[in-house]
């Protein structure tokens, strides 16, 4: 396993830039980065999500994918299969909307199934020529998707982005203790390295899912056989009140107070939940944003209130 530069922390070009990328900064009025401690446990679709949400509340946004290895991001904002243009001012993002951009590694493919085996130093100059070379022009906020954990892409981004007052970090878990014990490991990072915790947001909090959305099966010796024509037309002759419910289930054990408690522990704010919900999932999946329509009815509302504390707060 490689451990990056020699001299530990600091990637051994990154002063050299610091001028470079605080000027191209400038023009950017807020920097949030997405954290996680552990892989899969929903920060791209976060990611993707809040700058969505951002982007429909008529601001400037751009979102810069460094998940290097994973990048995910041009699928969950439904813009796959573009090429990057240079111009003379630099790099120009992939839009989704106007007033929505995108930059990811993910465009520089030539086939999207390429795995991208870079040690350190590579990683670290692919997200120094984001910073230096992307023309964002002037944006209202950037939000940083990166990788999990607490490696070289970390400790590069906030080395580089040191004299351009980042806001701080979100940090996305999900509620069993084996994603919180290494979301504390991210939490003290971020103190470590003198990135402010914006909050913490717990997702997948308990599945909740329309009850006409569920599918039923019908055990039996031979194997399973779908039952859900059969079990919704009994339900509507015999509890039609039952298909305007919406249906719960603990998927993680939450028994030992999940991420609130551990914020509560560590002195950081407490964002709130985003419940498991299939059709974010889809959204995700057909790259589009939760909050166009009225499908993602169990987690749009939670998101909205997370990003609007978040808004607030800044």
């Amino acid at each position: 396993m490689e451990n990056g530069s020699s001299k530990g922390d600091v990637p051994e070009d990154a002063n050299a830039h610091l001028v470079a990328i605080a000027e191209r900064m400038a023009t950017v009025k807020h920097k949030i980065l997405v954290l996680s401690g552990k892989g899969g446990v929903g920060k791209s679709t976060f990611s993707a999500q809040l700058s969505f949400a951002l982007a429909e509340m008529d601001h400037q946004v751009g979102l810069l994918d460094i998940d290097i290895c994973g990048p995910s991001i041009p699928k969950m904002l439904g813009v796959e299969g573009q090429d990057i243009h240079q111009s003379n001012l630099g790099w120009s993002p992939i839009y989704v909307e106007s007033n929505l951009g995108v930059m990811s590694i993910g465009f520089m493919l030539p086939n999207p199934d390429d795995a991208v085996i870079w040690r350190g130093p590579r990683k670290n100059r692919l997200i120094k020529q984001f910073l230096k070379d992307v023309d964002w022009g002037e944006i209202d906020y950037l939000v940083v998707d990166a990788p999990p954990g607490t490696s070289d892409e970390h400790i590069s981004i906030v080395q580089y982005l040191q004299a351009t007052e980042v806001d701080g970090a979100i940090i996305v878990t999900t509620p069993q203790q084996v994603s919180l014990i290494d979301v504390r490991k991210e939490i003290n990072f971020c103190k470590k390295v003198g990135v402010p915790v914006l909050g913490v947001v717990e997702n997948m909090s308990g599945l909740r899912q329309a009850f006409t959305d569920l599918k039923f099966v019908k055990p039996g010796p031979a194997g399973e056989t779908d039952a859900t024509e059969w079990a919704m037309n009994y339900i509507k002759e015999k509890a039609p009140e039952l298909l305007s419910v919406v249906a719960c289930s603990e998927v993680f054990d939450s028994s030992k107070g999940g991420a609130e408690k551990m914020c509560h522990e560590m002195g950081v704010p407490f964002l709130g939940k985003v419940p498991m919900d299939p059709q974010l999932c889809k959204a995700a999946e057909e790259g589009r944003s939760c909050f166009a329509d009225q499908r993602c009815s169990a987690s749009a509302p939670a998101l909205k209130s997370i990003i609007d504390k978040l808004i607030k707060t800044k």
